[in-house]
């Protein structure tokens, strides 16, 4: 059984950009090209035991012959990999003798587990192979086109992956920028075998949120850093799909938060980044930002403000003239919101940062621990939002505004070494947070609505008359907010942060 480290970039390709990525100038430099065809089948039990520990076990018929592999979880954020997995010629029973992990060998050996081992999903498809040389090995590209198939459901493969054989980690990005001149190539946060998975289950897609990430105490920051900046483009890349072909507004929610996540990161982890670490992605990402709050604020606009007053009062006939007006504008910031998402501007940004998390940090910065350095900063955040607060005034919402987000940046910080903190206390404390940044963000919401709204109108006398009804019937909710913010304000000047430990019980 041959034992191998499987490193590799997974990426998507729009379908109607298969013939172009194929006209690529660049595979015409490949010293070889191959082309199979493949066919997978991958074995689990009923209940899914093999998947729930991590492992994948596939049969790839190749000629007339068959491979075993198994596949460990391994390593894996925003399309790049890094996992063990064991191969050997298939015979007719599974042989798991090979695998030098023992307790995973000896998990897959157990008699009552091999007599339960069934087919869960099989995948066809055509693999195209170019080797380009490079330092000290090579890099394979693959381009995979076909099918997946489980319980009667299918779906398309369109893939393309660069995998190390032998070659540094920064080559696999030098060959992926240049692909991705040309077409839409985006980090794909899912392997075939878990989209298998999910066909056969057949659960319906569902938007992703942010996850924890595992910090220790003792890390540099930057390597925490690391971690939490890849982690927010697993959470923008596991809900693209479903932004783009979902009407679900909270696909583009969830991106939207994933990118200010990310944003909040590198913000927080400054101090400890190399000088003008993040520049090539300022403007992509604000340019990001700035589409996704588009279509994010319409439909705040018409879900929360137009429609709530639109059922109260079902024979005004001037609100559902506004309510059209809006409903195209949010279609309209929509399709521009998935055209940027579907260009190939977008998979080059995320390339990209997933270049520049692979740099090397400071000297002095792997010097410091990561216990302290967090530290350090909450105390800086909270002292910030507690000047925001006692700026607060509840006749200035700019104040307000810039209240609620001194609050996000330090829930987020929060939430990002919440490995660090007991959880009784913390829990207290971004409750605390939550509270009040929903608070302020309906106050928010409610003052920019007015301004939306006139926009919205126009010149229209009977629209305009349709945006002070609706500004009167929110105004009671809005009168009620500002009243309980002097009571949160007070509460917030006597915050105290959660005190970060070495371990966690």
């Amino acid at each position: 059984m041959i034992m191998a480290e499987e490193i590799e970039l997974k990426l998507a390709l729009a379908e109607g950009h298969q013939a172009r990525f194929l006209r690529h100038p660049l595979l015409k430099q490949a010293a070889a090209r191959h082309v199979d065809t493949l066919d997978n089948i991958y074995y689990d039990t009923t209940d899914l035991s093999l998947h729930r520990r991590g492992i994948a076990l596939r049969l790839r018929r190749k000629g007339r012959d068959w491979l075993q592999t198994v596949k460990l979880a391994g390593r894996s954020a925003a399309g790049l990999s890094s996992r063990p997995e064991w191969e050997t010629p298939y015979t007719g029973h599974f042989d798991f003798s090979g695998v030098d992990q023992p307790d995973v060998r000896e998990w897959l050996e157990r008699p009552k587990l091999l007599a339960r081992i069934v087919p869960i999903c099989e995948t066809r498809f055509r693999r195209i192979t170019w080797k380009f040389p490079a330092a000290r090995g090579a890099v394979l590209v693959t381009l995979d086109r076909g099918w997946i198939i489980a319980n009667g459901r299918r779906e398309s493969i369109s893939e393309v992956e660069l995998e190390l054989a032998g070659a540094p980690v920064h080559a696999i990005f030098g060959l992926a920028a240049q692909l991705a001149q040309r077409v839409t190539l985006t980090p794909s946060v899912l392997s075939k075998a878990e989209r298998g998975y999910r066909l056969h289950v057949g659960a319906p897609p569902v938007p992703f949120k942010a996850e924890t990430v595992a910090l220790s105490a003792a890390m540099p920051p930057f390597e925490a850093f690391h971690h939490i900046a890849l982690s927010c483009l697993e959470h923008l890349q596991q809900n693209h799909r479903g932004a783009l072909s979902s009407d679900d507004p909270e696909y583009i929610h969830q991106m939207r938060v994933a990118t200010r996540r990310l944003r909040a990161a590198l913000r927080l982890f400054a101090p400890v980044l190399p000088e003008n670490f993040a520049e090539p992605l300022r403007a992509p990402l604000s340019a990001l930002m700035q589409q996704l709050g588009r279509a994010r604020d319409l439909d705040v606009l018409l879900a929360e403000i137009a429609n709530p007053v639109l059922a109260a009062l079902p024979n005004e006939p001037r609100l559902p003239a506004l309510a059209s007006d809006i409903t195209n504008r949010r279609y309209t910031a929509r399709a521009q919101a998935i055209a940027m998402l579907a260009a190939p501007d977008y998979g080059r940004m995320l390339l990209t940062a997933l270049e520049w998390l692979h740099a090397k940090p400071p000297a002095d910065a792997l010097t410091i621990l990561l216990q302290s350095f967090a530290a350090e900063r909450l105390k800086r955040l909270r002292n910030k939002v507690r000047r925001l607060a006692v700026a607060a005034d509840i006749d200035d919402p700019a104040s307000l505004h810039a209240l609620r987000i001194g609050v996000k940046r330090l829930r987020y910080a929060l939430e990002f070494f919440s490995p660090l903190a007991p959880e009784r206390a913390l829990s207290r404390v971004l409750k605390q947070l939550a509270t009040l940044q929903d608070t302020l963000g309906q106050l928010n919401d409610l003052s920019s609505a007015g301004a939306m709204l006139m926009d919205c109108a126009g010149d229209d006398p009977r629209l305009r008359e349709a945006v002070t009804l609706i500004g009167g019937w929110h105004g009671p909710h809005y009168a009620s907010l500002l009243a309980g913010i002097s009571r949160e304000l007070v509460h917030l000047a006597r915050l105290r942060l959660p005190k970060l430990v070495r371990s966690v019980e």
